[in-house]
């Protein structure tokens, strides 16, 4: 791996794990919507910097699924949490913008339920990141 992907890919991981602390901390303060949408960054975050750390220069879009089909193309074990990253897909808009629900704003909607679920999927990639890394 080439110094600069390396450094890079470092970066992007750092900021998952420091993202996924926030999503944690979210969930003591009952913030349920951020914690999802933090768990989130954390998960594209996280396969960024594995696309980093095998040579990608620009990476463009914010779906999960879309990233980890790429990662898997580098990795098969990666394909194994593409219903992971299909679940924290849904975070990225309708945990922030209330015309994203009917009658309802993602404060509301989301609950400790649905947030521990989204941390559980992005530490099961940020995991597999660092392993693989």
């Amino acid at each position: 791996m080439h110094n600069k992907n390396k450094h890079e890919a470092d970066r992007w991981l750092r900021q998952a794990s420091d993202d996924l602390l926030v999503a944690k901390w979210d969930v003591k303060g009952e913030f349920w919507a951020q914690s999802c949408f933090m768990a989130q960054q954390a998960g594209e975050k996280a396969l960024k910097a594995f696309c980093y750390a095998n040579g990608e220069r620009s990476i463009i879009g914010h779906s999960l699924l879309v990233l980890i089909r790429k990662c898997a193309k580098y990795n098969k074990h990666f394909a194994d949490l593409i219903d992971d990253c299909k679940r924290l897909d849904k975070y990225y808009i309708i945990t922030r913008y209330p015309n994203g629900l009917p009658d309802l704003t993602p404060a509301e909607y989301f609950d400790k339920g649905e947030a521990t679920k989204a941390i559980r999927h992005s530490s099961r990639i940020i995991k597999l990141v660092k392993e693989h890394i």
